[in-house]
């Protein structure tokens, strides 16, 4: 449960006078943090700020015997990737990308508070039966696509209602190809599309994801059911009730938005786009984090582009905000050196929570109520007023790495064109780290390993 869903939850349970939970149960600091001048000012203002929640949340998570990650600590669902989720397990989360541990192969729904409470009593919880679409997965992403590229294309096929009454089911030879954070990211934004939730089988980086995070007992004995019953996979020749073929050595990356998640547009076209609509040309901002792209993948992949521009004499040309999906995440990119090289390129990082992506921003740019503007994200949503309360800001929702490159180009509409072929990308030799969870920096463990599958 995260903070602000988990205080009506937890009052609901205390009136059924059970000592502890049925099952177990862990409570999330992460919703009620502001991003604005960074982690050192805005974490410590937050917990002032929301002192009489946090002390009320902690005090019941003692009392009932339920986990408790305190402010700072990360978003719930990048938490619950590196502690809790798993092959086969069956999950609710009072929050609607709780999907993202079906990169594990979890089933992870999201719900509300009272459907949240049913579980916590045992009383039966219950759901319409949802469809099965089958999404396909063939070839290998290469050049600038991303796991990110191929939801986006999906949100793009499906529209946002698209996936409501279905569980999206990942299967076919391209799943081998991904890593377990990118299986994430693509079932965090299955919420999107309006599905019960997505989930991806058990992989090689599933195994490789759950032995660097300390659960190699759950990765063996996940292995051992795998091979004695066949199961966490689908079944040969399983049928479903709709499927969807994704090519990802064709796929290029994409940019959706503004206003709408499902407003897909591949990166060829995106130039064309803008001045078809008369977007504002000019990038006001950039934010990479959020449950969907807060990986160590993630950062260590946007790190590998801001050195690459710096070496080609590029710089940030507005704000950049960063925000480290936990504290084992902070903790791994400050011993790499990663907060630094941000910092020094002009980045603010964030406190380890959601920060801009639910509307925690408080902007100290010259950007005035009512001024229409455009920002690149790596979030997961992009109505508006969803991010600043502004609802002319423009939230163009891509990859970190396409997100980075645009950082430093203002003019996007000029000069982002058809960048997954050639064009300033090339120009600058700014080159993707597409093997990069394959080849580990071979230093020593200190709070996460440095392979990340």
């Amino acid at each position: 449960m995260q903070d602000a869903s988990a205080q009506m939850a937890l009052l609901q349970f205390m009136t059924c006078g059970l000592p502890k939970t049925a099952v177990p149960a862990s409570i999330h600091c992460d919703h009620m943090i502001v991003g604005e001048r960074g982690a050192d000012v805005d974490l410590p203002k937050s917990i002032e700020g929301n002192k009489e929640v946090f002390d009320f949340l902690e005090s019941a998570a003692k009392k009932y015997g339920i986990a408790f990650w305190a402010p700072g600590s990360g978003i719930i669902h990048q938490i619950v990737l590196e502690n809790y989720a798993a092959p086969g397990l069956m999950m609710l989360g009072t929050d609607s990308h709780t999907p993202n541990g079906g990169g594990l192969g979890a089933i992870a729904i999201g719900v509300g508070g009272a459907d949240a409470v049913d579980a916590l009593v045992d009383a039966p919880w219950e759901l319409r039966a949802p469809k099965i679409l089958g999404v396909r997965l063939e070839g290998k992403l290469n050049g600038w696509a991303t796991p990110k590229d191929v939801i986006l294309h999906l949100a793009g096929k499906l529209t946002v209602r698209g996936g409501t009454g279905y569980i999206i089911e990942y299967h076919g030879p391209g799943v081998e190809t991904l890593s377990a954070t990118g299986m994430g990211t693509i079932c965090n934004m299955g919420a999107e599309v309006g599905a019960t939730t997505s989930l991806f089988p058990m992989t090689s980086s599933t195994i490789a994801y759950l032995n660097v995070t300390g659960r190699a007992s759950v990765a063996e004995a996940a292995t051992q059911v795998s091979q004695k019953h066949d199961f966490l996979r689908a079944d040969e020749n399983a049928k479903y009730d709709e499927v969807i073929t994704i090519n990802l050595s064709e796929l290029e990356p994409h940019i959706n938005g503004p206003f709408t998640p499902d407003l897909s547009t591949p990166l060829s076209k995106f130039k064309e786009v803008v001045k078809e609509n008369q977007w504002p040309e000019k990038l006001s901002a950039g934010l990479i984090g959020s449950c969907t792209n807060s990986s160590y993948q993630d950062m260590l992949r946007a790190e590998h582009l801001v050195k690459q521009a710096e070496s080609a004499g590029l710089k940030p040309k507005v704000d950049f905000f960063v925000t480290p999906g936990s504290e084992q995440i902070r903790a791994t990119l400050e011993r790499d050196d990663t907060l630094d090289v941000f910092e020094k390129a002009g980045g603010t990082v964030l406190a380890n929570a959601c920060g801009p992506c639910i509307g925690q921003w408080k902007r100290t740019d010259d950007v005035q109520k009512d001024d229409s503007n455009a920002i690149f994200t790596s979030y997961n949503r992009n109505f508006r007023s969803r991010n600043d309360g502004n609802a002319e800001t423009m939230n163009f929702l891509t990859s970190p790495e396409v997100y980075i490159f645009n950082l430093n180009h203002v003019y996007f509409a000029n000069q982002v064109t058809a960048c997954h072929r050639h064009d300033l990308l090339w120009q600058h030799h700014l080159q993707p780290n597409n093997r990069l969870h394959y080849h580990p920096r071979r230093r020593q463990l200190q709070v996460l390993p440095t392979y990340w599958p």
